[in-house]
């Protein structure tokens, strides 16, 4: 069932990742994005049961510690689209298993294969063939650059946010608390970055409305599906993690047959690495 619950977390990642590049395409608040998102999300899953055998200070900690993780992290990610296409952002992003599988192995106890070890170099491959070349690192292209550098920080935060989710469930937290948790640091999150960084709130954009409760919809599903995948006895991370992860294929030919994003050879050769190594990391 782990594999099951990973394939449908690289569903609706892939479509929520296309759906974040659709709101950042025209300047909006990103905070009140993400505070919808979270009120949703809230919504949602506040009705799953909770575990009453499962451990009450885990449960908090590694579920306020995993929001952090999350709101963060797509927060950067939302900004980032706003910068660059919506195919190298969500490649970059959903390769954070390139610290996943180092970080389940010292973290959580689990092995490294040399398939493994060659697919993280696949996965370092990926990310270089999408550097920004000469022409981005000055003058208007700085601004591309600068979301490639975001969307690198965002990938950092998805990996620390998985494995967290994976070692609280090892050492005794409810899934559902921990995702509960999760929403309400959206919310949070939303809104401090509306207030501090944005400085201002508005309640009543319909079109940011709208964006927020179907992104939320699909945030949903995608944390109740990696809570799900992470929670399967013997699951291991290293394994169904990369899984979810190959959504940047999907949310790469949404990009360029609906929003007629380019496709050069170096994003090309971006998208095999970045396949190969998530078939290393299975093997």
């Amino acid at each position: 069932m782990a594999i099951f619950y990973a394939l449908c977390c690289l569903f609706f990642s892939a479509l929520n990742d296309f759906v974040f590049k659709l709101f950042a395409r025209r300047v909006r608040s990103r905070g009140m994005f993400v505070f919808w998102i979270g009120v949703v999300f809230l919504l949602v899953l506040i009705w799953l049961p909770k575990d009453p055998t499962a451990s009450l200070s885990i449960t908090l900690f590694w579920g306020l510690l995993s929001g952090i993780f999350s709101v963060t992290g797509n927060i950067l990610l939302i900004e980032a689209m706003g910068m660059q296409s919506a195919g190298l952002c969500s490649t970059i992003y959903r390769l954070n298993l390139v610290l996943v599988v180092p970080g389940a192995i010292f973290l959580l106890g689990e092995s490294l294969t040399m398939w493994q070890g060659l697919g993280i170099f696949a996965a370092l491959g990926a990310i270089l063939a999408f550097m920004p070349g000469k022409e981005e690192r000055s003058g208007t292209g700085r601004h591309k650059l600068l979301g490639f550098y975001l969307v690198l920080l965002a990938a950092v935060l998805r990996a620390c946010m998985g494995l967290s989710y994976k070692y609280a469930f090892m050492h005794g937290a409810d899934k559902n608390t921990v995702t509960v948790l999760n929403a309400v640091l959206w919310i949070i999150g939303g809104l401090i970055y509306a207030v501090f960084w944005e400085k201002k709130i508005c309640f009543r954009d319909l079109g940011v409305l709208k964006y927020g409760a179907l992104s939320g919809l699909l945030v949903s599903a995608i944390v109740f599906f990696m809570a799900a995948m992470l929670h399967v006895p013997d699951s291991a991370a290293s394994i169904v993690l990369p899984i979810a992860q190959m959504s940047f294929l999907l949310t790469f030919l949404m990009g360029v047959f609906f929003l007629k994003e380019q496709v050069s050879k170096r994003k090309i050769a971006a998208l095999a690495c970045g396949g190969v190594a998530i078939l290393l990391l299975m093997a």
